[in-house]
């Protein structure tokens, strides 16, 4: 309790609350001291009276616990109490000496702002006021040692509380205590600084000033000696003069840097006085300065004028200009080479100061040649305009001149020189004028170019440097791949602003070309670097985004990272571009589509194919793959659920790999939940994806339909048979609840795939659902549309497209039933599974796998009525099968040869598909109120029929494998079931010897090709010539009206028949009925026409197939089967496919001869294609 009591030092309140509540706590304590008494007398009087020494020192050692524990609590409560209560004191004087510093500093830093915002007041009253400013701050350092030495006491009294907020407030306040006092100091040293520049200044305007003075005199004196009369005549004096002139020039030279210091200052020295009287009076003293500074200089240039007045002057005036000619052309040329403007900011710079540089030299020279000038001016203005006669020069010696000529020549040669002065100094001045403006211009710009280059720079570099410290993607943990992606999202955010930056610095460089200014290669190549580096980093965040969003997909918990555990070594899943998975065999180094597992279940199911029922069969191999991909475990409810929470509504919607993944993933992780043991969620996952690729995806376009994707996982799910009904029927009705013909057979399509994946397709009905379609709508009167009712009611007749899924269900209701009763062929008992009970004989039962095989005992016929049981009879059962038998021993064969009764709903398909296989024994499975004989029958003999199936297991093989090379796990469309289809057509084509048996797939090609073309040649002839025979007899009918007056082309229910001619009227009726036959005949001859046709394309592309070259050899011209393990699956089509072949007016006699088991037919399939028992093995498709 006293350690959670840990106060805020320096917070008076909650200190003030920690003492309120120490108060209670005391008063508690005083409160519960007589219950503490009255414990220890008990445990007294509870000593006295026990006789145990234990117990008694059992209890003293509690009560001294109890006493020091109480003891140390009270004494714990007073001691923190009484720190409280100090802390409380100390932490009050705290405050209030943390208000008075903050006042003082608050006071303090105004001052100093007031002092800093009046630069005109004078300097001296500057530096006395920030003076007492400073001395204010160090009588302040008393009381700031005063806060520091209470803080420093609070936070060593009081270290076990919280002493944060005292530590941070006495940091805060000592800092802007130091920055204040540092701040006042540095302006009192610059005032200072000031203060003695302006002082010096004064006594140098003092000292020249009084130079000045006599400088003036001396002047005076020389300019009024200079003027004297004849003081041409006296060549002394003028060389004294001359004398003196020199050396007060060499006097004004040497105090000339005095002066520009002078005048330089002259702004200070006035601002130092403020706005005072000295300060105008110090501004007329320099401004009478500068001007007696330049009459000074005016006068002397006048005595220097006047006393070369002679020739000596003349000739010193000519190289005068001489020198000026020769130092204006030597500046000319130094501006020349300067040009053209630098590129770079500190080549400009060197460009501006030497600018700068030559303005001054020019100024300064600026009054020399103006004097120079004037000069010459004056000089050419005492000399005649024109020289000498030419008759008078022409007298003279060319090599003697006159004084006039001479006069003459030394004035044309100053005259000419004056001249080019003056021109040159004008050409020179207006040159580095326009070279200054250019010079300026182009400066400003490249520093606001190189500023934003900087700015840019400095904030390309700190962006980099987050780059730099990015982890490499692979290093990173998958939970952290979301963080990640976000943090790179926002940087490409905050970076984005640069991308102005980045064009603000293009823009200012493209600005530059107008100037005629062109950036330094440094400059380009710094610009070039900048915009490379953004570039860069732009492409580094994408590709940094990019890999992280490709690995949160493959890795994340939305993609398929989690289902490579689904197989071991030496396979490995991958993925394709389209998320469809594939499969890896390091070993053999070959891929295939299908999971090892499933390849493995696929050839397990091989086993099944000994099943002579197809239903049965089909049933069988679903049960098993139902219950290898934990199927059985998902309840029908829970698979809706699942796709309401995943919003899979709209039906037509196709759906990508990832999708149906995280849909199973939910199915299979509720299932792991209730399931642990069962379930192992990668490889059911995967497992299942397979599944559904191979049933409804078998090109692998990684596109599923919504529709097919619920169909396929509704109907291997877990619940009753007619619930199921009703969700299949629910997830195709429209908003009305009710099913059109075109949702029906989607419905249907969709359903077929499942037994049409395993290759028992053609059982069903085939592909072809239209005939199951019709037959629903035609048991409800061909209404436009039906209820879930009605759906439910078809359904229960058990059409033959759907058939195996009601025996699905009896199959998985039967595999735990255990019938009390004993086999009578096997002798097993109990039996297991499915009981078959006669109703021919009394007490005679069938086990399942005895009446999946065929087998019977003596006296039992396979025609025999029997009826089927999933599920231990009941005592009603088996009264109502003693009835049936004592019946049926009273009936004869005839009877049941007459009253056939079918195990299913029969639908008419054209030329696909065939009756089941279903015994016409389970009577009790049937409606009685259907009747089977209604159903018409087709022509199974029919060789376009057993051709289509051929070529319909060809088409499926090339859908699903696209080459010859085939899969080795395909149960579909492996090369093996080629030869066994081609081999069953060749021993059903009936009447053919051992001997005339085919002996290659070439042979078999030509017979095939014979036999069908013959047929259909035939078929064609003859509806040929019914139709030549039709044709006439129309005719004469035709001719027979017209002779009577009646138009033939009117309809019989058009055309108006007299009572009087009845014969007509049964004419016209016989021609309606032979014009529909012809109708009829046309459209069938049209159709087989067309079937033809495809059937020609399809042996066409077979006959490819198997006379495509094998690698290593051919034996006896047919190619090497994959794999034995084909040949029971072989087995099982040709005997399943040669029982469609024939009629079955009795379904339970079978193709072959009963006793023919699995050896026989093999030793037949290797007599017949000694090339099947090669044990080469075909390699898987590579990817």
């Amino acid at each position: 309790m006293l350690k959670s009591n840990i106060v805020t030092v320096g917070n008076t309140e909650e200190i003030n609350r920690t003492i309120a509540r120490m108060k209670i706590t005391k008063a508690d304590l005083d409160q519960r001291h007589p219950q503490l008494d009255s414990v220890f007398t008990l445990a007294q009087n509870l000593k006295n009276k026990t006789s145990s020494s234990d117990i008694r020192t059992v209890i003293t050692e509690k009560l001294e616990k109890v006493k020091n524990q109480w003891d140390n609590t009270q004494h714990g409560v007073e001691v923190r109490q009484q720190q409280l209560k100090y802390m409380l004191t100390d932490s009050m004087q705290w405050d209030e000496q943390r208000q008075e510093m903050e006042y003082l500093m608050e006071q303090c830093e105004i001052r100093l702002r007031m002092l800093m915002q009046a630069p005109k007041e004078m300097l001296a009253k500057q530096i006395s006021d920030n003076k007492l400013l400073v001395q204010d701050l160090h009588r302040g350092d008393i009381t700031v040692a005063a806060f520091n030495d209470l803080s420093n006491k609070l936070l060593r009294e009081y270290r076990d509380d919280d002493t944060r907020r005292v530590k941070e407030t006495t940091d805060q306040m000592n800092t802007c205590w130091v920055n204040l006092n540092q701040r006042a100091v540095d302006r009192q040293n610059f005032l200072e600084t000031e203060l003695k520049t302006i002082q010096a200044s004064h006594k140098d305007l003092e000292s020249f000033l009084k130079w000045l003075q006599e400088a003036e005199t001396t002047v005076n004196v020389l300019a009024d000696a200079s003027q004297r009369e004849n003081i041409a005549q006296d060549s002394a004096c003028i060389r004294e003069l001359r004398k003196q002139m020199q050396d007060i020039q060499a006097e004004i030279d040497a105090h000339n840097d005095i002066f520009k210091s002078i005048d330089g200052n002259r702004q200070k020295m006035v601002k130092a006085l403020g706005n005072s009287e000295e300060a105008a009076l110090l501004q007329h003293r320099l401004d009478d300065m500068n001007q007696r500074w330049n009459d000074l200089k005016a006068k002397s240039a006048n005595i220097r004028a006047h006393l070369e007045a002679s020739a000596e002057k003349w000739n010193r005036l000519l190289t005068s200009l001489e020198e000026l000619i020769k130092w204006l052309n030597a500046k000319d040329e130094e501006l020349k080479k300067q040009m053209p403007i630098g590129g770079d900011v500190p080549t400009l710079q060197q460009q501006y100061d030497h600018c700068k540089a030559l303005r001054r030299e020019l100024k300064d020279k600026e009054q020399t040649i103006i004097n120079a000038v004037d000069q010459a001016r004056v000089f050419l203005a005492d000399q005649p305009i024109e020289g000498p006669e030419e008759p008078r020069r022409s007298l003279h010696s060319k090599t003697e001149l006159t004084p006039e000529e001479k006069a003459m020549r030394i004035a044309k040669a100053m005259r000419k020189q004056s001249s080019e002065v003056k021109e040159k100094w004008e050409n020179l001045n207006a040159s580095a004028s326009i070279w200054q403006k250019q010079v300026d211009k182009a400066l400003e710009k490249l520093k606001d170019l190189q500023c934003a280059m900087d700015d840019l720079d400095a904030d390309l570099k700190e962006a980099e440097n987050v780059r730099n410290g990015w982890k490499p993607v692979g290093d990173l943990l998958i939970d952290s791949l979301p963080d990640h992606i976000e943090k790179t999202t926002a940087f490409r955010e905050e970076i984005a602003p640069i991308n102005l930056k980045v064009k603000t610095v293009n823009d200012l460089s493209s600005q530059l070309s107008p100037l005629d200014l062109y950036p330094s290669l440094k400059m380009s190549r710094q610009l070039d670097d900048l915009n490379m580096r953004w570039k860069l980093l732009q492409v580094s965040v994408e590709d940094r985004l990019k890999q992280l969003q490709e690995a949160h997909r493959d890795f994340g918990p939305a993609s398929q990272h989690f289902l490579s555990t689904s197989v071991q070594f030496p396979w490995q899943r991958s993925v394709s571009h389209n998320k469809v998975p594939y499969y890896i065999n390091h070993e053999t180094q070959t891929t295939c589509w299908d999971h090892p597992k499933m390849t493995d279940l696929f050839q397990s199911l091989a086993d099944l194919n000994n099943v002579r029922f197809s239903a049965y069969r089909t049933a069988i191999k679903i049960r098993r793959l139902q219950k290898a991909l934990c199927l059985d475990l998902l309840d029908l409810n829970t698979t809706s659920d699942i796709f309401k929470q995943h919003k899979l509504s709209q039906n037509d919607q196709l759906i990508g790999v990832q999708d149906v993944i995280s849909c199973l993933t939910t199915i299979y992780s509720g299932l792991e939940e209730k399931h642990r043991d069962m379930v192992n969620v990668p490889l059911c996952v995967d497992m299942c994806l397979n599944w559904l690729l191979n049933v409804y995806d078998s090109g692998r376009t990684g596109k599923i339909r919504v529709q097919s994707l619920k169909i396929g996982l509704m109907s291997l799910s877990k619940g009753l048979l007619e619930e199921k009904y009703r969700y299949l029927f629910k997830e195709v009705a429209g908003p009305t609840e009710m099913c059109d013909q075109r949702q029906l057979g989607l419905l249907l399509h969709d359903a077929i795939q499942i037994p049409r994946q395993l290759g028992e397709v053609a059982a069903f009905g085939g592909s072809n659902i239209e005939p199951s379609v019709r037959s629903c709508f035609q048991q409800n009167h061909n209404k436009p549309e039906i209820t879930v009712k009605q759906f439910i009611d078809w359904m229960r007749l058990e059409p033959q497209s759907m058939v195996w899924l009601p025996v699905l269900h009896r199959v998985a209701a039967a595999e735990t039933a255990k019938h009390q009763a004993k086999c009578n062929i096997c002798k097993e008992c109990p039996i297991v599974g499915f009981r078959y009970r006669s109703l021919k004989h009394f007490n005679y039962d069938v086990c399942q796998s005895c009446f999946f095989s065929g087998r019977t005992a003596k006296g039992h016929k396979l025609h025999y009525p029997m009826v089927e049981y999933c599920i231990p009879t009941t005592s009603g059962e088996d009264v109502r099968d003693f009835t049936k038998v004592l019946k049926n021993k009273f009936r004869s064969k005839k009877y049941f040869a007459k009253h056939p009764r079918l195990g299913y709903l029969p639908v008419q398909t054209v030329l696909e598909g065939d009756n089941l296989e279903t015994p016409i024994t389970l009577i009790s499975m049937w409606p009685e109120q259907y009747d089977p004989s209604q159903s018409p029958q087709l022509f199974h003999d029919d060789t376009h029929s057993r051709i289509e199936q051929y070529a319909t297991r060809l088409a499926q093989m090339e859908r699903t494998n696209g080459s010859f090379l085939m899969d080795s796990s395909s149960t579909t469309g492996s090369v093996e079931d080629e030869h066994a289809l081609i081999q069953q057509y060749c021993q059903t084509l009936g009447g053919e010897s051992p001997v005339s048996q085919p002996q290659s797939p070439a042979q078999i090609l030509k017979s095939v090709e014979k036999e069908e073309r013959g047929e259909l040649e035939r078929i064609i002839a003859d509806l040929e010539e019914e139709q030549r025979s039709l044709q006439i007899e129309y005719e004469q009918l035709k001719e027979q009206h017209l002779r009577r007056g009646i138009n033939p082309l009117a309809s019989p229910p058009d055309s108006i028949v007299s009572p009087h001619h009845a014969e007509d009227a049964e004419l016209i009726a016989e021609a309606k009925l032979l014009r529909q036959h012809k109708g009829r005949l046309e459209a069938r001859m049209q159709i087989l026409e067309d079937h033809n046709k495809q059937l020609e394309s399809q042996l066409h592309r077979l006959r490819q197939l198997l006379e495509q070259p094998e690698t290593d050899s051919r034996v006896n011209g047919a190619s090497p089967c994959a794999s034995p393990q084909h040949s029971a699956l072989g087995y099982s089509l040709e005997q399943e496919t040669s029982s469609q072949f024939h009629q079955t007016d009795d379904l339970l006699v079978p193709p072959h001869d009963t006793n023919t088991d699995l050896t026989d037919v093999m030793e037949q399939i290797n007599s017949t294609f000694p090339a099947c028992c090669s044990s080469f093995t075909g390699r898987p498709q590579a990817m």
